[in-house]
């Protein structure tokens, strides 16, 4: 898959931009600040319905706007597919595929993205919310329809927590409260969907994660991912993470046996004990936990290989061919002999965006299509017209025909006064 053409409208810092990408790699050169992982994030936003840096849409949208406009021309071998998706501040975002409605949920199906990103370490260190982060938006990408799964167990585990709190609050006992029967039987529905094939997804990426670790580290550390699961009897998102139950049956009935178990604790706290949202993805090397006890280059080099590992998944299985590789920003945090192992591996994939502040960080076999960045401007050193076309429909706000720049406007770069963009 080819995303031959990036259109923008009032999305961060740009009024409007237009950007032109080849097959192959493309490099986005320009300061922090400029607007250079916006681009990138724009992209992602396709793939996985979700941002890298933000876990809500509206910081998305540009300052005063009550909506923002993300449009790709893709490229799937000969076949030409143009999708949009309009992010608004407040409601449900709106689709388009190939000029005619359609559901944002189906927008997976046609972009396939990796991004490599700083953030990514806080997959290997951070809380376990940014583990479930990494393999849900990875779900999302392998099984599209896993998107609505997984907002429709997010509204039912909101609604159920709710009635706890409420139940807390009036004193209401556990006999009481049969209306919480009726959620337990859809939270467990949805979750055992999720806890199931995120359990597939472990066990499919261990393969691909062995083999990236060690081209990326130049060792064999042994690393492995699994599962901790609050249905087995743990608390992964409290710091257990052992799994205390082997016990058989389906994950339907240690999900439900698990809620009753907690029946009294959860009435006693107001909050949903047991479930994906508890769970965490536990990572290691040379047997031991990778958090707490890696060093910052095998913390990187899990962090690298998990994303390594998701590329050649969906590249194995995806009819469209390669996913879009996105390194932003990435080359900075590592060292030349890393830069070297990851440039050579990625570069074989059929296209490839890499970010960057300092054009020196970019190995030569990465270092192809130039484009700069600047508050927000774009320009594209290698083209014959530096001015790409833009893809077809994208509305213009008239104020930006004021500005006297056809490829990209931003507000001097800045929110309120604050650089805060890359």
């Amino acid at each position: 898959m080819i995303v031959e053409h990036l259109s923008l409208v009032d999305f961060r810092n740009y009024a409007t931009a237009e950007l032109a990408l080849h097959r192959g790699p493309n490099v986005l050169v320009g300061r922090n600040g400029q607007g250079k992982t916006n681009l990138a994030e724009a992209i992602v936003f396709l793939a996985t319905l979700g941002s890298h840096r933000v876990s809500s849409d509206a910081p998305m949208v540009r300052d005063g706007q009550e909506a923002a406009i993300v449009r790709a021309r893709l490229a799937h071998g000969q076949r030409k597919v143009l999708i949009e998706v309009q992010i608004n501040r407040q409601g449900s975002n709106k689709a388009r595929i190939n000029g005619a409605p359609g559901r944002t949920a189906d927008l997976p199906r046609y972009a396939h993205v990796v991004l490599f990103a700083p953030e990514d370490l806080q997959i290997v260190r951070g809380d376990p919310s940014a583990r479930r982060r990494f393999a849900d938006q990875l779900l999302i990408q392998r099984t599209p329809r896993m998107s609505a799964v997984l907002g429709d167990y997010d509204r039912v585990l909101r609604q159920r927590t709710a009635l706890l709190k409420s139940a807390r609050a009036r004193g209401i006992k556990t006999e009481a409260l049969s209306t919480l029967d009726v959620w337990d039987d859809k939270l467990i529905a949805l979750g055992s969907e999720i806890i199931d094939a995120r359990s597939r997804l472990a066990a499919d990426l261990q393969p691909g994660l062995t083999d990236a670790y060690a081209a990326i580290a130049g060792a064999d550390h042994d690393p492995r991912l699994h599962w901790a699961q609050s249905i087995r009897g743990g608390d992964p998102e409290e710091g257990d993470d052992a799994e205390t139950s082997d016990s058989g049956g389906s994950t339907a009935d240690l999900f439900r046996a698990a809620l009753a178990a907690k029946r009294s604790a959860e009435l006693e706290r107001g909050l949903t004990l047991v479930g994906p949202h508890r769970d965490d993805l536990v990572l290691r090397v040379r047997d031991l936990p990778v958090k707490g006890y890696a060093s910052h280059g095998e913390s990187w080099s899990i962090a690298l290989a998990l994303r390594l590992a998701s590329a050649e998944l969906l590249r194995a299985e995806s009819p469209a061919g390669d996913p879009v590789l996105i390194l932003d920003d990435v080359f900075a945090e590592l060292d030349a002999e890393r830069r070297r192992r990851l440039a050579g591996i990625t570069s074989g994939y059929e296209q490839v965006l890499v970010t960057a502040a300092v054009e020196e960080d970019i190995p030569e076999v990465l270092h192809r299509h130039v484009v700069r960045i600047s508050a927000g401007t774009i320009t594209d050193e290698r083209e014959a017209n530096p001015v790409p076309e833009p893809v077809e429909g994208t509305p213009r706000p008239p104020s930006v025909a004021s500005t006297g720049s056809a490829t990209g406007v931003a507000v001097d770069g800045t929110q309120n006064g604050e650089v805060d963009d890359d």
